[in-house]
């Protein structure tokens, strides 16, 4: 069993770049991953990691035994899952990822009565915004807004949810009320974005008569927050497009009112991305079961006003 949690431990710091990562994830200390390193290479009789000051790069003999310990690992994780199948008992750590703002307002909160409901299932949550390499840092399920473009991953649908073009009141009042999507691209208008690596958020789909149509947007900042750049438009900076549940309550008491009602974002679909390795796992498919029905339920009452 404790070579089985070295392995563990080594797939994770191959994984993850650092020791201290590595053993936030697993809930050990550094001190404590690192000797788990250093048996595993007594154990080998070879070096595993190159080591500098802030990171460590597997060697190529680290390479080559982290291809075979993660066949490892995932094969005993397929046999726990097939054993809980089985049991009727589910049980095991799943490794959840979703956008800030996602993850605060619909996943985070329900994390709690998830664990309730199967006290044998421990869920690690991590949130951002910017995109998660899945099977590189061992995610189970990622919740996402947005398409799915790798194959070697599968996606659940969750819903569409409506995107709206919004500004607060002040701006609107100083820069004038865009007319049309074309407005946005004049240098009297300042578009608020989220950006990160390969996001395309300032691209703009917009809905015209002639059908949807790319707008490229330009503004003077941008973040890879969303609620950043929600508090951005709130201050009067700009325009911005987002999924019309994450900025209701906004637009409910006035802080920020819709633009080109006539011309809005075209909808972005909510959906759970998991390997496919992940597709017969029984705490995943339980953790998709309950977060699916639970975001679904959030976000219309939300829109309905009863949230």
């Amino acid at each position: 069993m404790a070579y089985l949690e070295n392995i563990a431990v080594f797939v994770r710091v191959v994984e993850l770049g650092n020791l201290s990562a590595a053993g936030r994830d697993l809930r050990i200390s550094p001190a404590v991953a690192s000797n788990r390193i250093k048996e595993l290479e007594k154990h080998l009789g070879v070096r595993l990691f190159n080591r500098t000051t802030r990171q460590l790069s597997p060697t190529e003999h680290g390479r080559v035994f982290y291809e075979g310990a993660r066949k490892v690992l995932e094969a005993v994780a397929q046999a726990d899952a097939a054993v809980s199948a089985l049991s009727g008992q589910p049980r095991g750590t799943i490794r959840v990822t979703a956008p800030l703002g996602i993850g605060r307002r619909l996943i985070a909160s329900g994390i709690p009565d998830f664990h309730d409901r199967y006290p044998d299932i421990e869920v690690r949550l991590r949130l951002s915004d910017r995109q998660v390499d899945i099977m590189k840092e061992g995610i189970d399920v990622a919740f996402r807004l947005g398409h799915l473009e790798d194959s070697s991953l599968r996606m659940r649908g969750i819903m569409d949810c409506e995107r709206v073009l919004a500004a607060a009141p002040a701006y609107l009042e100083n820069r004038g009320e865009p007319k049309t999507p074309q407005d946005l691209l004049s240098d009297k208008h300042d578009c608020l974005m989220l950006r990160y690596p390969g996001a395309q958020e300032f691209v703009w789909t917009l809905r015209t008569p002639e059908g949807p149509r790319k707008f490229e947007v330009r503004g003077p900042f941008d973040s890879d927050d969303g609620d950043v750049v929600t508090g951005w438009a709130l201050a009067g900076r700009g325009i911005i497009c987002k999924p019309r549940f994450d900025i209701e309550r906004y637009l409910a008491d006035g802080q920020l009112k819709i633009v080109l009602p006539e011309n809005p974002p075209l909808p972005v679909q909510l959906a759970a991305v998991y390997p496919h390795k992940n597709f017969q796992d029984p705490k995943v498919r339980l953790l998709l079961d309950f977060m699916s029905e639970r975001c679904q339920r959030i976000i219309r009452d939300i829109l309905s006003g009863r949230s």
